[in-house]
Parts: structure tokens; C-alpha cells; sequence
């Protein structure tokens, strides 16, 4: 079908809600069949839709949007899969704010693996790890694991999404003894946005507030090693030159996407001592010391100059910053694509020996 006939589509899903409840998903099923060209071409008319006001209408943003002006509830993410003996406990206000646990069998306190899902922060669920096999292996091997949810940058600036995981350790932290873990062994383990967010928790110095009078900020929001899979090295965007080269103008969603990451309003505003500090608190590799946890690091995309956004945003060079980083004060580094033999063929692997457990596999 053409673009023009989405546009009616969705035109039309803004003036008919009270078309029958069949003749709405109909609507909808066709707009989650459009092309990403498709809906992009919808923006012009609908900005209202561009959630994050990123220039980019993503199939989330316009299917949300539509949804919500025909009144249909958000459709639940397929939860298939390893059935978790908590799921959807909330840790924070905000409806993302929550996380499913699986509790590995097993007697005494046990590991945790904290899954961190990808997806930009504009996108993606914790549904996700509910089917992984690393999940499964995990529990066999008896290590506890949780996912997590958190907001989005239409909810949020990146600074306070970092913190949205910072409070979920704190939450998990706190229930170390109703759900047997041992609080000095947990990991964080992500992709893409979810693999910065878990260096981000493995670097950043502890947010733990003895004073507070919530029980739950007292706890430390630190964890012992992370997995980091198509990471990026820090979300002071300003840095990515230094190690990157500068971007292709054409692959930024709009020319304010910068600012707009740390909801500020222009790249002008990122000169500003408020803006200085944020980049600061966002900074992976100025966060890395030598009390820092180990990581384990895979970014195996082409080692040569990026040709697009996505080599960009994944490329091993953000490995190599991490290594450096690492290296310059101690911090174990396992990264898969080193030069250096890495000492674990997998995750899994790098896992179970920090935690002191034999390998158990299916």
C-alpha cells in the first residue's frame, strides 16, 4: 500500500473512535504494517505523535499515539517463556518503573543478574529476556535474575533513566533477604542502550545515602560485574568525536538530537555549567576508577570506519575507549574482540567464575 494510504489511515483513527472495537484493530494492524518510510512520512502531518520530539516518528510513537485517541489500551508485551516468580514489581512511581525476578533453586543466598533491555531508549521491554537462553542457563547454574523496565526519553532525560536503574538495584538490594540474594553478587547485563546503562551502574560511584530515611535509598546501587553487548562507551555524547570521527549529518534524527538527549532544548544549552555537569554524571568513562567492577565486553561490528547510524551508535571503537579506560587504572577488561586472546569465549562464562559458581549449561 502507499504512504497516502496510511495517512488515511491514522487520519482516520483520529476522527472515528467510535467505530466498532474490529474495525480499530484493523486500523491498527495496518499501521503496524507499514514501512519505517511509511511512517515517517506521517510526521508532517501528526507531530503531535513524535512522542520524544526526537524528528523521528517510530512504529511505538505512532501506534501509541493512535491508540490513544481511540481509547484502545496498550497492547501487553507477550510474556512466553520462563515464567518468573515476580514479575511486575514496581520500584519507582512511573508505570515503566518495574521488573519481573526468577528465583534460582537452590539453598543459602544466590547470585543476580540484572537483564537491562535495548532498544535506544525510545523502545523495547523486559518481555524480551523472558525466552533468552541465557536466562535459563542462569537459574540452572543457580544464579537469581531479574528485567527491568524503565522510562523513556519521552518520559525522561537520559541522566534520570540511568537513575531509574540505580533505584531498581536499590529495590533489589532491599529484598536481598525475602528473595535469598547475596547482596556483594550482583551483575548487570545489557545491550546497546542496555549495556551502557549496566557500565554506567558498574562505574558510577555508589548512590547509597546512609542519611535518607527510606530504607530502600540506603542500599548500595553498585553491582560487582557487568555484561555489556553492542555498548556504547558514554552518553556524554559531546566525547563520541574524540574517538568516532564526527557523525554523518544524516544520521541524526534531527540537528537538536544532542541537546534533546538530556531534554535540553538546543545544543547551544550543552555550554552551560548545568548542562557540563549532566555530561559529567552521564559519563561512563570519567565514572571508571579502579574500584570499579569488571566488565565483559562485546562489540564485534566492522573495525573501520562507520558507513550509517547503527555502526556508529555500536562501534568496536567504544569497546576500545572502555579498554583503555580500564586499563589506565586497573579494572578488568574482557573484551571478546581484543587483539588479546579474551580469557572467556561468552558472558556466561565471565559470569559464573566472578561468582565462584561451576559451569552449568543446557
Amino acid at each position: 500500500m502507499k504512504c497516502f494510504g496510511y495517512v488515511v489511515v491514522l487520519a482516520a483513527i483520529l476522527t472515528v473512535g467510535s467505530r466498532p472495537a474490529l474495525a480499530q484493530q484493523s486500523m491498527l494492524e495496518r499501521l503496524e504494517q507499514a514501512s519505517p518510510q511509511q511512517i515517517q512520512k506521517l510526521l508532517p502531518r501528526f507531530p503531535q505523535a513524535d512522542a520524544n520530539q526526537d524528528g523521528t516518528l517510530t512504529r511505538d510513537e505512532a501506534l501509541a499515539y493512535a491508540r490513544e485517541k481511540l481509547g484502545t489500551p496498550q497492547k501487553k508485551p507477550t510474556t512466553a517463556g520462563v515464567r518468573p516468580t515476580h514479575a511486575d514489581v514496581a520500584y519507582g512511581p512511573h508505570e515503566r518503573n518495574t521488573l519481573d525476578f526468577w528465583q534460582a533453586e537452590g539453598t543459602g543466598p544466590r547470585p543476580l543478574v540484572i537483564f537491562i533491555h535495548g532498544g535506544g531508549f525510545v523502545g523495547g521491554d523486559k518481555s524480551k529476556w523472558h525466552n533468552d537462553k541465557n536466562l535459563r542457563q542462569l537459574l540452572t547454574a543457580g544464579v537469581s535474575c531479574a528485567a527491568i523496565n524503565y522510562r523513556f526519553l519521552q518520559h525522561a532525560p537520559i541522566q534520570d533513566i540511568l537513575h531509574d536503574a540505580a533505584l531498581a538495584v536499590q529495590v533489589l538490594r532491599s529484598r536481598a533477604t525475602d528473595w535469598e540474594l547475596d547482596p556483594a553478587k550482583f551483575a548487570a547485563w545489557g545491550g546497546s542502550a542496555g549495556a551502557g546503562t549496566s557500565l554506567w551502574l558498574a562505574s558510577r560511584d555508589d548512590l547509597a545515602d546512609p542519611a535518607d530515611e527510606d530504607p530502600v535509598r540506603q542500599q548500595s546501587s553498585r553491582v560487582q560485574a557487568a555484561v555489556l553487548n553492542a555498548t556504547q562507551a558514554t552518553y556524554d555524547l559531546t566525547r563520541w568525536d574524540t574517538f568516532l570521527g564526527p557523525a554523518d549529518p544524516s544520521w541524526q534524527r534531527n540537528d537538536q538530537e544532542q541537546g534533546l538527549f538530556y531534554h535540553f532544548t538546543s545544543i547551544e544549552q550543552l555550554q552551560t555549567p548545568e548542562a557540563q555537569s549532566v555530561l559529567r554524571e552521564c559519563d561512563m568513562l570519567s565514572w571508571i576508577d579502579a574500584a570499579d567492577a569488571p566488565v565483559y565486553v562485546s562489540n564485534p561490528g566492522p573495525d573501520r570506519p562507520p558507513t550509517n547510524r547503527g555502526e556508529y551508535v555500536h562501534h568496536p571503537a567504544h569497546a576500545r575507549e572502555i579498554q583503555n579506560a580500564c586499563d589506565a587504572c586497573g579494572v578488568v577488561c574482557h573484551w571478546q574482540q581484543s587483539p588479546t586472546p579474551c580469557e572467556f569465549q561468552d558472558p556466561l562464562a565471565f559470569l559464573l567464575a566472578e561468582f565462584e559458581l561451576n559451569e552449568a549449561r543446557e
